[in-house]
């Protein structure tokens, strides 16, 4: 079915049987801020080149921009969804895509908007290519498994640019997430691969780049921390690989929790973060093995780009701000350039097994 160009004022269409729905000069479909907008209960549905506008605005019963029913092997893609309360929605569904489509919403508070790209109990889906800002949370997922999110780009969200819960299996990569509330939540969840992505400029008094939480047996692999408050905050996680990472220009490179163990933390660049790592408590159950530091002042006599001497990454004064946050008025004063000093010169407040046993001696080309 072929739509021409024009401002269409239909109320909520709902699309029941298996079609192809095409449009051709951007034709806009507008809910008049009164009820969801399109509603796709059908198998084997393509929606392509729409815009969508103004669905009705409820918290109870999430009115949509585009929303899929308990169906499977749809495709919404290369669409404009604009100021609606949710842009795209997907429930119960199976071997859908959403790709290449800009969503936009101008919410101020979380409770008065929804989220970009909405998936609730659904299997093998694609997300790939969106460009979502100015929603609760940019690409929500929860009990969603086997599914991808690939280039997409989240910015400007109240909450989260990507919040994961209770999906298992799944795989983000090549994403960017930037300026947004709080950056990428993954909770409750194992098997997660996060690969290539960005975090860029998660700025906020308890804001990251990525937290984890409670996830196990998951991958952190080529993906850059750039201007987040904590690049990575992980609580209650164990089996987790952490690898060939940068992360640049953090407040925190990492917060790792005391509750968290079994984590290999290996072949990363830290560099110009005000704290590279920092952690809660004295017992140590994660491995550091061959991470660049560029506050590392060690020495390499055999050339080989490993330094001769074990680095301990946690200075004394992050310790002390994670008991004392207001502590922090005292940055770069000399006194706490002397106890870092100190601290490092012989360990004695810090753990000492929370080490770098095989530090290099040059970034890592990553």
């Amino acid at each position: 079915m072929v739509v021409h160009a024009g401002h269409y004022k239909e109320g909520n269409i709902i699309i029941a049987r298996s079609i192809t729905f095409i449009g051709l000069g951007r034709p806009v479909i507008d809910g008049q801020r009164k009820s969801e907008v399109i509603s796709i209960k059908a198998p084997y549905v393509t929606m392509r080149g729409f815009k969508v506008i103004r669905s009705g605005y409820a918290t109870l019963n999430d009115p949509c921009g585009i929303k899929v029913y308990d169906s499977h092997d749809v495709t919404i893609i290369d669409n404009i969804v604009d100021d609606t309360f949710f842009g795209i929605y997907l429930q119960y569904c199976r071997k859908c895509v959403v790709k290449n489509n800009r969503i936009t919403a101008y919410g101020i508070e979380e409770q008065q908007i929804g989220n970009g790209i909405h998936c609730w109990k659904s299997d093998s889906l694609q997300i790939i290519g969106n460009t979502i800002s100015g929603h609760r949370d940019g690409i929500y997922f929860e009990f969603v498994t086997n599914s991808v999110i690939w280039r997409n780009v989240s910015t400007a969200n109240i909450r989260y640019g990507l919040h994961f819960m209770f999906s298992n299996s799944d795989a983000y990569i090549s994403n960017v997430f930037k300026n947004n509330g709080a950056g990428v939540a993954v909770m409750f969840t194992h098997k997660v691969k996060m690969f290539g992505n960005t975090f860029i400029e998660n700025w906020g008094d308890a804001a990251y780049g990525l937290m984890l939480k409670e996830i196990s047996d998951s991958y952190i692999i080529g993906n850059r921390f750039s201007r987040n408050t904590s690049g990575i905050y992980m609580e209650g996680t164990s089996r987790i690989l952490v690898e060939k990472n940068i992360f640049g220009s953090n407040g925190w490179g990492m917060k790792i929790q005391a509750n968290c163990m079994d984590n290999t933390i290996a072949g990363n660049n830290f560099i110009s973060n005000t704290f590279d790592v920092a952690t809660n408590g004295s017992l140590v159950l994660n491995t550091f093995n061959g991470n660049y530091w560029d506050k590392y002042e060690g020495y390499d006599l055999d050339k080989n780009g490993t330094g001769d001497v074990p680095y301990h990454p946690l200075s004394i004064f992050s310790v002390i701000v994670e008991k004392n946050p207001p502590a922090m008025l005292l940055f770069r004063s000399f006194m706490v350039s002397l106890l870092d000093k100190s601290e490092k010169m012989m360990p004695s407040l810090t753990p000492d097994n929370f080490i770098d046993t095989l530090p290099r001696m040059h970034a890592l080309p990553l």
